[in-house]
């Protein structure tokens, strides 16, 4: 037998261990075999092809892409590649391929293919109309597939806000129930998305059961409808229940990687303020590289935004690199990565590079001026300086006349002691807003009920009367502004005042006798010898039917006896009263100490001392001295190191004996 006859006999052994492995799903095996035949001849476009299968089957992609450069097949393999490089996280690099392959009618493996890349590049409508036309001309049982994925691409869009007519597909299975509750949810119709996550649940457990499926698988696929259901709880308010369905979720451990990084950065956003320790750990884990490619730009954009602000409250040192970060990622972000830098500065009391920095992104983005005149403000009144926030504020244009402002105004003027300039302002503001009827807009109530008081207070009646004159234009039947109005004119304008009085209602129709007469008897400010219960003219009280007529005649006959006051038996009514009496016994004048001869006697000045020099030194007769002295200063005059003492000496108070308790 020839060398050629033995290669041939050898490679056709070789496709029969193929092909067998090949059905038996042995693909390492049939690698082997592959590459053996390869050996013996390059050319086969069999071999090449089922090396490839075997490589993908066995997810080397990375290999799938290095062979087809190295070899450059004679036929088309424009799908495994595309195929591989999706499989590698790269739709970029899948999509281009497929784009410059030069095939002008795709076939439909690879128009599957570039349904799932446009999906995955977040290319919505694109992949709406592909999967339209893949369903329409296609047949075969994959049918219920690509009519989820239509339906997950109709979430997808209403979550974009989409003005398109989308078509409503059916929720026969828990998959397209699902799809259909993520819609809604887009659409922020949180409560019946809720409703149809419950469905989608039940379904899900009862279709996995009858398969045969374990509890930890089922646990698996129903891990994203719970998440979900979370989330639309979350929407609602219902903090506490998604929190326990967040956590349940993350201790399950599932491998969606994605799934996790979503329910810990919920977690996040429900810890707020609290729990720093444990929403960093939650942080940690949204953050992982893992997650990264299989998260859409939406997710990644907020797990983003949420960990700069975590790093801010827990003052991390790497916040300023995080915002710096997420501003040149997310240009839609720029504005608020930029306050998150400021703030932190303004924590470390570098006010001038807060304001800097707010400045020169003024002069980027001068649409934006407004909000970063405002941090300014805020800025410089952190830093004590009033002048300068109210500076930028009156340099504000007509901006300066919105409610806000002009409250701010007034308040800043008034911390300055400037009411002129803080009266100046609201005159302005209702010149303006009068000129301006059509495009101020907004409920502006507050703000003249809060000038014509500020002027009203000032005595300026009259630029008070303007205000209330426009308020009572709005609120036409408001008594109480109408009675300020009339209080108003009466400063400047009497007619005027009697012609607003006419228009109040009259007294009368305020107050009914029964009224005048509760308030009368009420003693919740009077002392109650002082109220006085009014009785009708004729002296007669309604009688009760329980009370007999003898009784009410033994209360009329009721009077309140004075009782004399107790005089002392040796009274007598010619003698002076003592004009100590009202002293204590211990401050009169013959008042003698009993001695207590427990208590030794007190030595009175060192030995040699005249008796004299010892009254100076006696501390018991400090009072009468303090009478007689001039020198001494008076209670006001004390310095402000102690509290003055006091001029009366107390009572003797003895120790008690210390006893067993």
């Amino acid at each position: 037998m020839s060398k050629n006859e033995a290669r041939e006999t050898t490679i056709r052994q070789l496709y029969t261990e193929l092909n067998k492995q090949g059905s038996n799903g042995e693909y390492e095996k049939a690698l082997k075999s592959a590459n053996k035949i390869l050996a013996l001849d390059q050319s086969e476009q069999k071999a090449l092809q089922c090396k490839l299968v075997c490589l993908i089957q066995l997810s080397k992609f990375e290999e799938v892409i290095k062979f087809l450069d190295r070899t450059q097949p004679p036929y088309d393999c424009t799908f495994e590649r595309a195929y591989s490089e999706y499989r590698l996280n790269q739709p970029e690099a899948a999509l281009k391929t497929i784009q410059n392959s030069g095939i002008k009618v795709l076939p439909p493996n690879l128009k599957e293919l570039m349904a799932q890349i446009l999906y995955r590049l977040e290319k919505h409508e694109e992949c709406y109309e592909l999967y339209k036309d893949i369903i329409k001309n296609t047949s075969d049982d994959y049918d219920d597939e690509r009519t989820t994925n239509l339906s997950a691409v109709v979430a997808n869009l209403c979550v974009d806000g989409s003005k398109k007519e989308l078509p409503v597909l059916r929720e026969d299975t828990y998959e397209l129930t699902y799809n259909a509750a993520c819609a809604l949810a887009g659409k922020q119709q949180f409560p019946e998305a809720e409703k149809k996550l419950r469905t989608s649940e039940k379904l899900c457990r009862e279709f996995l059961e009858e398969d045969g499926a374990t509890e930890e698988d089922i646990m698996d696929e129903i891990a994203i409808i719970k998440v979900q259901l979370a989330y639309c709880l979350q929407m609602q308010g219902k903090s506490k229940e998604a929190s326990a369905i967040y956590t349940d979720a993350l201790k399950h451990k599932t491998n969606d990687h994605a799934l996790t990084a979503v329910a810990s950065n919920n977690l996040v956003v429900i810890n707020k303020d609290q729990n720093m320790f444990d929403s960093k750990k939650k942080m940690k884990a949204a953050t992982s590289e893992q997650a990264e490619h299989k998260l859409t730009s939406k997710q990644k954009k907020l797990i983003a935004f949420n960990n700069c602000l975590l790093a801010f409250f827990t003052n991390q040192s790497d916040c300023h690199m995080l915002a710096s970060r997420l501003g040149n990622s997310y240009p839609d972000l720029e504005f608020q990565s930029l306050l998150i830098r400021v703030s932190q500065l303004a924590r470390d009391k570098k006010y001038k590079d807060a304001i800097e920095l707010l400045e020169n992104y003024s002069k980027k983005q001068p649409k934006q001026e407004l909000e970063v005149k405002f941090a300014i403000v805020q800025l410089h009144l952190l830093a004590g300086n009033r002048k300068a926030a109210v500076e930028i504020l009156e340099s504000l244009g007509e901006a300066k006349y919105r409610p806000g402002v002009v409250s701010a105004l007034v308040t800043l003027y008034l911390g300055l002691d400037n009411k002129n300039s803080a009266s100046a302002i609201l005159k302005n503001a209702v010149e303006w807003y009068k000129k301006n009827k059509s495009t101020a807009g907004g409920d502006l109530t507050d703000m003249w009920r809060q000038a014509a008081s500020f002027h009203l207070r000032g005595g300026e009646s009259e630029t008070a009367a303007k205000s209330l004159e426009e308020l009572l234009k709005t609120n036409p039947s408001d008594m109480k502004i109408l009675a300020q109005l009339v209080i108003a004119y009466a400063q400047f304008n009497p007619k005027k005042a009697q012609e607003a009085s006419k228009k109040l209602p009259a007294l009368e129709t305020l107050t009914t006798a029964s009224e005048i007469d509760a308030l009368e008897a009420t003693n919740w400010m009077m002392i109650a010898k002082a109220v006085k219960k009014k009785m009708p003219a004729s002296g007669k009280t309604d009688q009760s039917p329980g009370t007999p007529s003898s009784e009410i005649a033994k209360q009329k006959k009721k009077t309140v006896r004075k009782r004399k006051g107790k005089l002392p038996k040796n009274y007598d009514a010619s003698a002076v009263p003592d004009p100590e009496r009202w002293l204590p016994r211990y401050e009169r004048s013959g008042y003698r100490k009993k001695r207590d001869r427990r208590v030794k006697e007190i030595i009175k000045g060192s030995q040699g001392t005249a008796s004299g020099q010892a009254d100076q030194y006696d501390m018991s007769k400090a009072y009468n001295q303090t009478k007689q002295s001039p020198a001494t200063p008076a209670a006001h005059e004390m310095p402000a190191s102690g509290p003055a003492p006091r001029q009366l000496p107390r009572k003797s108070q003895h120790k008690k004996k210390k006893g067993k308790h």
